[in-house]
């Protein structure tokens, strides 16, 4: 019997055993750790085709890219829209990577999926609710972020918004939340990670660059996203972080990607994860 009123067919007393999103045989939710890997923001054919074939290179699984970008000023980089989606396309094309973008609004649905494997919904879309409804009917995966403010039942909520609709392909990231520390851009809640484990059969990743907005911190932070049971992680790479027009200084640069995947094994191995 399924006691709480919010949410069902999440819930491991629905489907007791983990739902495994397989994305042309990238297998989320299983005993390997997958890396989501890429620029924030899709600047140029140059700049998205290098850091695509340097990812993949350092062992990432899914090119990750935004084309549209929600930012809190209106003057920021905002993406090349329908262009940057055509770039990562010919990124898939050539490096063979599934690839993830954002997602901002029911009218963009039609025109992302032509391009992108996965959808990404944002922090500021969590709990648009006629965007989950519609992306409930989407025969895409959904990659559903924490809202910036939200609490656990908040989070499961939204994706069950998306399961109710008739997708089962959810995966959920934890990407920080708002609190009042200063020092970090986010506050990464890497405790949520074992408990959406034991409450729901959908697997969860975690980003660790929007987490805390710092380079130096996105290390440590995968390292302990994985010995707290994510099945993957969302990590933002440039070539060039210090010319990125956005989120450049909780990017990685490709070196030091490269050197975070490496280290990454022996932490994976250590929990009898694969990397």
């Amino acid at each position: 019997m399924i006691k709480n009123q919010l949410y069902k067919l999440i819930t491991r007393e629905f489907k007791p055993e983990d739902t495994i999103i397989d994305i042309n045989s990238v297998k989320i939710g299983g005993k390997e750790i997958i890396v989501f890997a890429g620029p924030c923001a899709v600047e140029n054919e140059e700049q998205t085709i290098t850091i695509a074939r340097n990812v993949k290179k350092s062992g990432a699984k899914i090119l990750r890219g935004g084309a549209f970008k929600p930012r809190t000023s209106p003057y920021s980089f905002h993406g090349l829209g329908e262009e940057g989606l055509k770039l990562l396309a010919k990124a898939r094309e050539i490096t063979k990577m599934p690839v993830a973008t954002e997602v901002m609004d029911t009218e963009s649905i039609n025109l992302i999926c032509k391009y992108a494997d996965i959808l990404q919904v944002g922090s500021r879309n969590a709990q648009n609710f006629s965007l989950l409804k519609k992306l409930g009917k989407c025969d895409k995966p959904i990659l559903l972020k924490r809202g910036m403010s939200s609490m656990l039942e908040e989070f499961l909520s939204a994706a069950e918004y998306i399961l109710n609709e008739g997708n089962p392909n959810v995966i959920l990231c934890e990407r920080g939340i708002r609190t009042f520390e200063t020092s970090t851009r986010n506050t990464l809640d890497l405790s949520i990670v074992p408990l959406i484990k034991q409450r729901t059969h959908l697997p969860i990743i975690v980003d660790p660059s929007h987490g805390t907005g710092l380079r130096n911190l996105v290390n440590p932070m995968s390292k302990a996203a994985i010995a707290a049971g994510a099945d993957g992680l969302l990590i933002e790479v440039h070539h060039k972080p210090e010319i990125a027009k956005s989120d450049g200084q909780q990017s990685l640069n490709l070196v030091e990607f490269n050197n975070l995947m490496q280290e990454l094994k022996t932490v994976s191995k250590a929990v009898g994860r694969d990397l």
